[in-house]
C-alpha cells in the first residue's frame, strides 16, 4: 500500500480542468524502469510534464486535466514496475505553464543528497535469456545481456543517482545499437546502466592457476565447461564475487574441494539448471519451489530426497538431511549449467569465515592452490555481494544469510530520523545499518570479523554506504562486549569525532529488537532470544533468555541456570566439556563411572577427572545459559558429534536424525521436562531424563531419533509455558537456535493453538545477522 499524502485542493477541482500536479515518489525507484514507467502512462493519458531521477526519489510533474491526472496517478498504485517499491508519493499542485505540450524525461539531477533506496541485484529476466537464447538476436549467447526488469544493480553502484555514470559500466562505451536502446523511454533497456551486447560490453576470459590467460570470450566458456566436465575446480565470477566450482555428482572433485578448502564437513551449495533437475534431488512444498524459482534466486536449504543419494556427492552434506540448492541468476550461469547438463557445487569463494572474493587477482594470490584454473571476466565489482540464503519454515521465508536479491534492505521508517544514525552490529555474520530521513538500510552480510580481511570488508562496506547517501554518523551503537570487533571500531570512531554519540545495547536485546524494527514495534513484547553466545549484563554469557523488552530496555524474567564452559573457547570446540561440566552439577565421579555414556566410555578417565577439577575449581571456567551450546551438549550425548567443526552443526544432525524418528518408540518414553525454579529453567531434570534414555539398551536408530525429538520438544515447551504466561504480550523468536526448523514449527504451531500473537521476522535474519537492525532500532528511539 502506497503512503501518499496529497494537498486538499487537487480533491475540490472538476475532473475537466487543466492542472499542473507536482509528484515526488520515493523508495526503491531507481535501476527498476521507473521513469520509463512514467512515461509511458504520462503519454498513454496525454499529460505533458517531465520526470527526473534525483537523490530523493523520483520527482514528476505532469499537467493536464484532472480526471487524466488521477487515472495516471491510479497506475502507481495497481501497475508499478516489477522491481518497483514505493514507500511515499505526495503530491500538490503547482502553477501551469505556457507552451508545455511534451512529457519528456530529464537528465538526473546530483544535487541533493540522496535518500533514494540501492535496488539490489536481481536475476535475469525470461526475456533476457529467450534472447540469449536466440541465434538471430544480437545477444545470442552473451552472458551480460540486461535489462531494467534485470541484473546487477547494488554490485556496481559507485554513488547515487543510479546513472552509468556512476557505475562500472562507465568505461564501457555503448554501441550504436544498444545507445538506440538505452535512450528509448519505450525500450524495456531504457537507461539500464549495464546495457551491453557482445559488440561494447564485457567480456569473459579464462585464466590458469598462475594468472596465465587460456581463452577469451565464448571459447573461454567452452573450455570452463570441459574442465569441468574432467573434475577440475574453477573459481567462476558472478554478479557479486567469485564461486568455487565443481561437478557435484564427481565425489573425489567435491572431496578435493573440501581438502583444499580445508573445510572438512560444513554443507556445500548447489546449483542446479532447472526446476526439473532440483526436484530430482530435493522435496518441498510448493512454497518452498516458489521461493527457489523467486527473482531473488536464493539459496534454499531444502530437503534431501530419496534419490539425492545416487545423484550427488555424499560428500557435500554429509550427515544432514537437508542441501542448499539454487538456480542461476546470471545469464552466465544459465549458459554454463544448460551446457554442463549436471548440477554444481557452487559454494563461496574465500578462507573460511572471510568475505567473498571478487577480483581475479585475490584469486590468485588467496586461493592459487585451491583453484585449477579462473573463468573472470572484466566488468568491476565494485561492491561484494554473497549468495542470500533462506529455508522455509511453517510456509514463512527464514532468512539465514541476506545478501543478493535482498540486500541491501531498505525498510521504510515513517517517524524518520533527522541525525544519521549507525549500528556496527554483531562480532559473527556482521552487518551494518543505517538510519537515516525515513529510511533505515540493512547492509548484506559481511562476515565474522576474526580477520584483517574481514575487518578491511567491514570498513569498505561502511565506506560504500558513507559515498551513496553522504551519509555521516552523528550517532553510532554497538554490542555491550568491549572486545568484539566493531565494538572496538565505535569506540576509536567516536574517540576520533567530536561530537558523536556512543550508545551500547545489549546482544539479545538486539536481536529481539530487530524483529520488532522490521514490525515496527516499540511496545513490550516477550523475547525468546536463544544462541551460542551474547555478553549478558552481569557479565556472564548469556543465550537462553526470554526477556519482556522494548526500545527502552529489558526485564529478565526466565533464562537457563547458569553452567560451566570448562576452558572457555576450548568447550565450543570440544563440547564433551560441556556435556560433563552439565553432568558434574548432578553426578559425582563415582556416579559418572557407573553410567554406560558412550561418549564418556570413550573418553580417558584421567581427562574427566582434570576436567572435573577444573569445574570444582571454576578454573579456566566461564559461566553460560546458552541454549546453543545445551543443544551441542545433547548431540555429544547422542554420539552426533565428538569435535565442532562449524557452527550450528549439532542443531543441524539433531534435527536431521529427528525427522528420521518413526512410530516404533512410544513418544511417552522419551518425553522430557524443563522446569522453572526461581526464574531459571533447570536442566537437572532434563539431563537426568536423557541419560535415562541414553543408557537404555540398546540405543538404536530409532531411539536417538526419538531423543533428539523429545530433547527439542522440551525446549519447545518451556517456550510455549512462559509464552501462556505473558499471553497479553506478542511473542519475539529470535536468535540462532530458532533456525532448527523442527524446533521453530513446533513452537509456531503451538503459539497459534494457543493464541499468542507472534512477530514474524520477514526478510531480517533471526541469526547475529540481524543485530545490526535491532541496534539501530534501540538508537532512533534513545534521542
Amino acid at each position: 500500500m502506497i503512503n501518499t499524502s496529497e494537498n486538499n485542493t487537487l480533491n475540490t477541482l472538476q475532473p475537466d480542468s487543466v492542472v499542473r500536479v507536482e509528484i515526488i515518489v520515493t523508495g526503491i525507484v531507481q535501476g527498476v524502469g521507473f521513469r520509463p514507467f512514467v512515461y509511458r502512462y504520462a503519454r498513454d493519458e496525454d499529460l505533458s510534464g517531465s520526470v527526473l531521477n534525483n537523490g530523493q526519489g523520483v520527482t514528476i510533474e505532469v499537467q493536464g486535466k484532472q480526471r487524466n491526472i488521477d487515472r495516471f496517478l491510479a497506475h502507481f498504485d495497481t501497475s508499478p514496475p516489477p522491481l518497483a517499491r514505493i514507500d511515499t508519493l505526495s503530491s500538490k499542485q503547482v502553477a501551469p505553464k505556457q507552451d508545455c505540450h511534451d512529457f519528456v524525461i530529464v537528465a538526473s539531477d546530483d544535487n541533493l543528497s540522496a535518500v533514494v533506496a540501492v535496488s539490489p541485484d536481481k536475476s535475469c529476466c525470461n526475456t533476457c535469456l529467450d534472447e540469449m537464447n536466440d541465434p538471430d538476436n544480437r545477444h545470442y549467447r552473451y552472458p551480460f545481456t540486461n535489462c531494467t526488469n534485470c541484473g546487477p544493480r547494488y554490485t556496481l553502484i559507485k554513488a547515487l543517482p543510479y546513472d552509468r555514470k556512476h557505475t562500472s559500466m562507465a568505461s564501457f562505451a555503448m554501441c550504436s545499437r544498444c545507445e538506440a536502446s538505452y535512450l528509448d523511454p519505450l525500450d524495456r533497456r531504457y537507461h539500464a546502466q549495464p546495457v551491453s551486447c557482445p559488440q561494447c560490453g564485457p567480456q569473459l576470459s579464462l585464466l590458469s592457476s598462475e594468472g596465465e590467460l587460456l581463452a577469451e570470450k565464448d571459447t573461454a566458456l567452452k573450455e570452463t565447461i570441459k574442465r569441468l566436465l574432467k573434475g577440475e575446480i574453477v573459481a567462476i565470477k558472478g554478479l557479486g564475487g567469485f564461486h568455487l566450482v565443481c561437478d557435484a555428482t564427481n565425489h573425489d572433485a567435491v572431496q578435493r574441494l573440501r581438502e583444499r578448502k580445508r573445510r572438512p564437513s560444513k554443507p556445500l551449495a548447489v546449483m542446479v539448471s532447472s526446476l526439473e533437475m532440483a526436484k530430482s534431488i530435493v522435496t518441498g512444498s510448493q512454497f518452498e519451489w516458489d521461493q527457489l524459482t523467486s527473482i531473488e534466486r536464493p539459496i534454499t536449504v531444502m530437503t534431501k530426497s530419496h534419490t539425492c543419494a545416487a545423484s550427488l556427492s555424499p560428500a557435500i552434506a554429509p550427515g544432514i538431511d537437508k542441501l542448499g540448492v539454487f538456480l542461476p541468476y546470471t545469464p552466465l550461469h544459465t549458459q554454463l549449467l544448460n551446457e554442463l547438463g549436471i548440477p554444481i557445487v557452487a559454494t563461496s569463494a574465500n578462507r573460511s569465515g572471510e568475505p567473498i572474493i571478487c577480483d581475479a587477482k585475490e584469486i590468485l594470490a588467496q586461493l592459487c592452490e585451491v583453484v585449477d584454473s579462473i573463468l573472470d571476466h572484466n566488468r568491476p565489482i565494485i561492491n561484494a555481494c554473497d549468495d542470500s540464503v533462506i529455508q522455509c519454515v511453517a510456509d514463512e521465508v527464514q532468512v539465514l544469510r541476506l545478501a543478493r536479491g535482498f540486500a541491501p534492505l531498505s525498510i521504510h521508517n515513517p517517524a524518520g530520523s533527522v541525525s544519521h544514525h549507525l549500528a556496527v552490529g554483531a562480532q559473527q555474520k556482521n552487518s551494518i545499518a543505517f538510519g537515516f530521513a525515513d529510511k533505515m538500510v540493512l547492509s548484506p552480510h559481511i562476515g565474522d570479523l576474526f580477520s584483517l580481511e574481514a575487518e578491511r570488508y567491514f570498513e569498505h562496506t561502511l565506506a560504500t554506504f558513507k559515498r551513496l547517501y553522504q551519509f555521516s554518523p552523528g550517532v553510532v551503537i554497538s554490542d555491550k562486549h568491549p572486545d568484539y570487533a566493531p565494538s572496538k571500531w565505535a569506540q576509536q570512531f567516536v574517540e576520533q569525532n567530536e561530537g558523536v554519540k556512543p550508545l551500547e545495547i545489549q546482544h539479545h536485546h538486539a536481536h529481539i529488537l530487530s524483529v520488532m524494527a522490521v514490525n515496527q514495534v516499540k511496545n513490550k513484547v516477550l523475547g525468546f532470544s536463544f544462541d551460542g553466545t551474547g555478553l549478558g549484563d552481569d557479565q556472564s554469557l548469556w543465550g537462553g533468555e526470554a526477556l519482556i523488552a522494548d526500545v527502552n530496555g529489558f526485564e529478565r524474567v526466565c533464562h537457563i541456570k547458569p553452567f560451566m564452559l570448562i576452558g572457555g573457547e576450548q568447550a565450543i570446540k570440544d563440547p564433551k566439556r560441556l556435556l560433563l561440566a552439565i553432568l558434574f552439577q548432578q553426578y559425582s565421579l563415582d556416579e559418572l563411572g557407573t553410567l554406560s555414556i558412550p561418549i564418556l566410555n570413550k573418553t580417558d578417565p584421567r581427562l574427566i577427572e582434570n576436567l572435573h577439577k577444573l569445574w570444582q575449581a571454576k578454573s579456566h571456567c566461564v559461566e553460560t545459559s546458552s541454549i546453543g551450546r545445551i543443544f551441542d551438549a545433547v548431540a555429544v550425548l547422542l554420539g552426533l558429534i565428538e569435535k565442532t567443526q562449524f557452527e550450528g552443526q549439532a542443531g543441524m544432525l539433531l534435527e536431521a536424525v529427528a525427522n528420521r524418528s518413526d512410530d516404533s518408540i512410544d513418544a511417552d518414553e522419551c518425553c522430557y521436562s524443563l522446569p522453572v525454579i526461581d526464574g531459571m529453567w533447570h536442566l537437572d531434570t532434563l539431563f537426568k531424563q536423557l541419560v535415562s534414555s541414553v543408557t537404555q539398551e540398546p540405543l538404536t536408530e530409532q531411539r536417538v531419533s526419538a531423543i533428539a525429538r523429545g530433547f527439542m520438544n522440551s525446549i519447545g515447551d518451556a517456550v510455549i509455558g512462559l509464552a501462556k504466561q505473558y499471553s497479553s504480550l506478542a511473542v519475539v523468536l529470535c536468535g540462532g537456535v530458532f533456525q532448527n526448523r523442527y524446533l521453530t514449527e513446533r513452537c509456531i504451531t503451538m503459539l497459534d493453538e494457543q493464541g499468542n500473537e507472534r512477530l514474524k521476522p520477514h526478510q531480517v535474519p533471526i541469526n547475529d545477522g540481524g543485530i545490526a537492525l535491532g541496534q539501530l532500532w534501540y538508537g532512533l528511539h534513545h534521542k
